[in-house]
């Protein structure tokens, strides 16, 4: 398979912005602008972040909490500096009880760490969440190696989870089901 097919592919795939903070060893603060997040679990709550191999993050993320700081749709300045094109302005550090976390964001989750996994030339790291806030504001979004502001919305539907689920869904998990090739013999 193609490496640029490939991750021009997986680009059409419209993401958030995060960076995900944590301290180093000796107790500094450092980020990494991360669009492979995705939340994984309620119950335990957990979600789940991905770093290339060789990120100075990813060394620094075993075994130690961390913070996903959801960005705002005002803050490419910072998603591009922790991508390693710093800024000028200061960084909105925040000091954090577990993990250092950022201002000015659309969300913040701390997580403990839970676990971490294989992932071919990415390491998947597992945290439980242990504080999250939320803010109004609006999330900056990646698509197709650029940043993109939420527009307006397109259905007024409101997607309150996945109808395959036996326990929230159409079906309760009593619910039995035969072939249709054995219902019309």
């Amino acid at each position: 398979m193609d490496p640029r097919t490939l991750r021009s592919t997986f680009g059409r795939f419209a993401t958030g912005v995060t960076v995900i903070t944590c301290r180093t060893r000796d107790g500094r603060h450092h980020g990494a602008t991360v669009t492979a997040f995705t939340p994984i679990s309620l119950e335990p709550p957990l979600v789940q972040v991905a770093l290339t191999r060789t990120a100075k993050a990813a060394g620094h993320l075993e075994g130690a909490p961390f913070a996903v700081n959801v960005l705002a749709a005002d803050q490419v300045d910072v998603a591009m500096h922790f991508a390693g094109r710093p800024g000028t302005d200061p960084l909105p550090w925040l000091d954090g009880t577990s993990a250092p976390t950022l201002a000015g964001t659309a969300a913040t989750i701390v997580c403990d760490p839970w676990r971490a996994d294989d992932g071919g030339d990415h390491v998947l790291f597992l945290g439980e969440c242990v504080e999250v806030r939320a803010t109004d504001k609006a999330p900056l979004l990646f698509h197709d190696s650029a940043f993109h502001h939420l527009g307006r919305r397109t259905s007024e539907t409101v997607w309150l989870g996945c109808q395959d689920d036996p326990h929230a869904g159409w079906f309760d998990g009593t619910a039995q089901f035969q072939p249709a090739s054995a219902q019309f013999s």
